[in-house]
């Protein structure tokens, strides 16, 4: 199962770092109760996974929500098409 399963719903902000975590292999042997600590504490593996999120909707992958919760879920038509080779850095 990949991410765009893992969030094809309203996912708050905690599982959504969880499942990317996961599709990226961090995770792949831990439940989420087990990891949860690093989603509920200042740590940089917590804030990067959140900073990944915001950068997917940012690109247009993902939508974001602040209410109820905040909360993501795959985009269902990600527009890759209008996508450019210039790249910031």
């Amino acid at each position: 199962m990949g991410l765009a399963d893992a969030l094809a719903e309203w996912t708050d902000v905690d599982g959504a770092q969880y499942e990317l975590g996961r599709t990226v292999g961090l995770f792949t042997d831990r439940t989420f109760l087990q990891v949860k600590w690093v989603f509920w504490s200042n740590n940089r593996l917590g804030q990067a996974l959140c900073d990944m999120l915001h950068a997917l909707v940012k690109a247009g992958v993902l939508e974001y929500r602040d209410e109820p919760d905040h909360q993501f879920r795959w985009k269902t038509a990600v527009p890759l098409d209008g996508l450019t080779a210039e790249r910031p850095w």
